[in-house]
This record gives C-alpha cells, sequence and structure tokens, in this order.
C-alpha cells in the first residue's frame, strides 16, 4: 500500500476539509467571541468584580493556547481527525459541566479550564490540515476556514441572548453544550493526509522485507512532521522569537474588545436586544474582512507580512477610537471598523507563522507559538478588568487594547527588516561563486 504524495493537493478533498474547518472555527472561536453576552448575567449571579467575573474568560483563551502543543503531539501521534473529536467531546462537557454553577472557581475548571482544552483540541488540528492540504491556496483557504467564527458569531449573537432569555445563562450553557458536539462531525470528514500523521511511517515500515528494518536514514527521509513532534530549537531562531512575541501582545488584546463590547453597550443605555446586534455586525464585517484579505493575500501582490502590519495598525487606530461612540450607530459604526480589520488579520497570522518558519516546521511552530501566546491571552482580560475596574469606565479596556497592539507592530516591522537582510545577505554571498566560475571559461577562450 502506497502512501500518498506528500505535495499538498490545493484543492480536490482539501475543500472539504476547509467546509469542516469551517464549522470547528464556528463551534469553538465564535462561542467563545459571543461569551461577552454571559459577563453580565455570570457577575450579577455571583456578585463579582469584572476582574474577577473576566478570570473566567482568561482561563478559557489561556488553556487554548497551552493545549494547542500537546494538540499539535497527538496529531501526530493520532491524526488531526481523532484530536479534533476529543476536542468537540471536551467542549461539550466544559459547557453541561458549567450548567451546575456552583460558584466562580467551578465556572474557572468548566467554562474555563474544560472548555479551553477543548477549543485547543478542535481548533489547532482543524487549522493545521488545512495548511498541509493547500500550498499555493494556502492563504486563501486559511481565510475561508477562520470565517467559520464569523459566520457563526452573526448568528450565535442574538440566539445566545435568547437562549439566556428563555432558560437562563445556566440552560443556555447546557444547549451550546449540545450543540458543539457538531464538532466532532467535522473532525470526522477531516481525513489525513500521509504527510500529516504518522501513517505515511507504518507504510514505509510494513513495505520494508521481513528480516530488514528501515534504516535511520530512510526513517529520516519522510516528513519532518513525524519524527520531529516538538521542536523547541526553533526559539534560536530571531525570526520565530519575534514572530512570537507579537503573538503574545496580540493575544492580550484580541480577546478583550468582545469582552467588554456588551458592559459597555450596556453602560451607554443601549437596550439588550441592539446590544447582541452589534455582535452579528461585529461577525458579519469580520467575515468580509477575512474574504476579501484571503483574497488579496492570494494574488500575491504585497507580502504576508507588510499586509499583517497595516492591518494590525488599522485596529489598534479602531480600537482607540471606539470608546469615542456615545450612542448605538456610533458604537456600530465603530464596531464594524474594528471587525473588518480584525478579520483582515486573522485572515493571514498563520499565513504569515508558514512563511517565517517553512511547512516542515509548521506543526511544532503552530504549537509552540499558541503556548507562547497563552501569556498574553491569559494576562490580558484580567489586566483590562482591573484597569476597568480602577478607572470605573469599559473605555479604559478598549484603550489598552488598542496601545497594547500599537506596539506589536514595532516586532512585525524588526521581524521584516531582519528578513530583508539576510536576503540580502544571501544574494551578495552568490554573487562571488557566479564570478569565481566564470574565470576557468575565460582561460578556455584563451
Amino acid at each position: 500500500m502506497q502512501a500518498k504524495d506528500s505535495n499538498p493537493p490545493d484543492g480536490g478533498y482539501g475543500w472539504i476539509v476547509v467546509v469542516s474547518a469551517f464549522m470547528v472555527m464556528g463551534l469553538t472561536v465564535a462561542v467563545l467571541k459571543t461569551f461577552g453576552l454571559f459577563f453580565v448575567e455570570i457577575q450579577q449571579h455571583f456578585d463579582g468584580l469584572a476582574s474577577t467575573t473576566s478570570w473566567i474568560t482568561s482561563v478559557t483563551i489561556a488553556i487554548f493556547h497551552l493545549g494547542a502543543p500537546v494538540a499539535s503531539s497527538l496529531c501526530v501521534r493520532y491524526t488531526h481527525r481523532a484530536v479534533v473529536i476529543t476536542g468537540g467531546l471536551l467542549a461539550f462537557s466544559g459547557m453541561a459541566l458549567g450548567f451546575f454553577g456552583f460558584n466562580m472557581v467551578w465556572m474557572y475548571v468548566t467554562t474555563g479550564f474544560l472548555q479551553g482544552l477543548g477549543i485547543s483540541f478542535s481548533w489547532t488540528p482543524a487549522i493545521s490540515i488545512v495548511s498541509h492540504y493547500f500550498s499555493k491556496k494556502r492563504a486563501l483557504a486559511n481565510a475561508i476556514a477562520s470565517a467559520g467564527e464569523c459566520a457563526f458569531a452573526f448568528t450565535f449573537g442574538p440566539f445566545f441572548q435568547w437562549l439566556i432569555s428563555q432558560y437562563g445563562w445556566k440552560g443556555a450553557l447546557l444547549i451550546i453544550g449540545g450543540i458543539q458536539l457538531n464538532i466532532c462531525i467535522g473532525g470526522a470528514l477531516m481525513r489525513p493526509l500521509a504527510s500529516s500523521c504518522l501513517l505515511e511511517a507504518h507504510h514505509s515500515e510494513t513495505q520494508t522485507p521481513p528480516g530488514k528494518s528501515a534504516s535511520r536514514t530512510d526513517k529520516e527521509d519522510k516528513s519532518p512532521i513525524i519524527h520531529k513532534t516538538f521542536n523547541w530549537m526553533l526559539l534560536k531562531r530571531p525570526e520565530f522569537v519575534l514572530y512570537a512575541i507579537f503573538g503574545i501582545l496580540a493575544a492580550m488584546s484580541f480577546f478583550v474588545p468582545p469582552l467588554f463590547l456588551v458592559p459597555f453597550s450596556y453602560s451607554l443605555g443601549i437596550d439588550e436586544s441592539w446590544t447582541a446586534s452589534l455582535l452579528s455586525i461585529l461577525a458579519m464585517v469580520d467575515f468580509a474582512g477575512r474574504l476579501l484579505c484571503g483574497w488579496y493575500a492570494n494574488l500575491h501582490v504585497t507580502k504576508t507580512i507588510h499586509l499583517l502590519a497595516m492591518t494590525i495598525t488599522l485596529i489598534s487606530t479602531s480600537l482607540m477610537l471606539l470608546p469615542l461612540a456615545n450612542n448605538y450607530v456610533s458604537l456600530a459604526i465603530f464596531t464594524g471598523f474594528y471587525g473588518f480589520f480584525f478579520g483582515t488579520t486573522v485572515a493571514i497570522h498563520i499565513t504569515v507563522l508558514a512563511d517565517v518558519v517553512g511547512m516542515p516546521e509548521f506543526d511544532s511552530a503552530l504549537g509552540l507559538f499558541m503556548l507562547i501566546r497563552s501569556s498574553g491571552g491569559f494576562v490580558g482580560p484580567p489586566l483590562a478588568g482591573f484597569i476597568v475596574d480602577m478607572a470605573g469606565d469599559y473605555r479604559a479596556g478598549f484603550y489598552m487594547a488598542g496601545a497594547t497592539l500599537i506596539l506589536s507592530t514595532g516586532f512585525l516591522v524588526t521581524l521584516d527588516q531582519l528578513q530583508q537582510r539576510k536576503e540580502r545577505g544571501s544574494q551578495t554571498r552568490t554573487k562571488p561563486e557566479k564570478s569565481t566560475l566564470s574565470y576557468p571559461s575565460l582561460h578556455l577562450l584563451e
């Protein structure tokens, strides 16, 4: 039995995988993004501070990132399909147990830890397998897959608000957990490629003649993903370190606006039904931003890292302007700008990581990147909540997120400069080699 070609097919069944990843993104990250609807309900139920309640989201985000290396390693051992299905079961367990809502610590463990682990085990393999199925169309495929969270969040906003009003926040958590079981269906459709699982190694071993073991060289010639489940040596590469620092700062900011958008709108006196529509607007423009940026990146007109730096700058500008809103219309407009530019960023930031490290190291780099980025996701929401408590105004959280993103742009610029310097260095080293090769030909002419 021959292993499949390790070259990405760039289409075919890959589009089924993209649709599956689209579903998984929607049932994981979209739930996390709309969890702000539960923020006020849980805060009032336990009579807690904003900083205390925000730890639920903080734990979810942190475990989401911390579990990524584990998920990447399990993908190598058991395939992406098995890990995604496991993630769906964990996500369901987190929400179903959160239904009991005994105390705040219980919420940290269930809707925080278990839900975060479920999201990690679902999101990481889903985004990874899409990158394995595509090469030339990778930016577009990643954009379409990641757009699932926007499409689902568009309906989740008003739907979750309705669930809370009908069944209370506890009943809503239980129903949402049941919906998340559909992650298992998406995972079942993710047929593994030989180059992205142990199947190829198994095939090579089964083809070895009896009495003769495969040589070490033969095994090492196979996909490096099989033998190098987690490459810590990436930490010695300055390009990866710079991108990881960018990831930390970005993670500190990305989850703050959706968390405080709902309570901020309440503080402006906006009705609950209109507030839910803000999340739908956010999802709709986010969706448009992802597809548009994915299509543009696929044209290869602009370097993806330049495009990412521009979108991050525009997000930070939008967040600085959003607190100026004083009514529903102005808040909807600023939310729209933020959501669109956020979508453009998410559409390409994984593609930039693949460009920085290369596909042979991508699985390992993705897990390590998520692990490092977890510190930002863990610190960001509580820090913003602390600033909000100190200032007594939700606007302070948006200012903090915008300022952190501005700082992150500096590391992208530094990374780009480093890459350009290395490219110029490699070009100058090849020129003398070409000139020395020409001398023998000159002697022959003489």
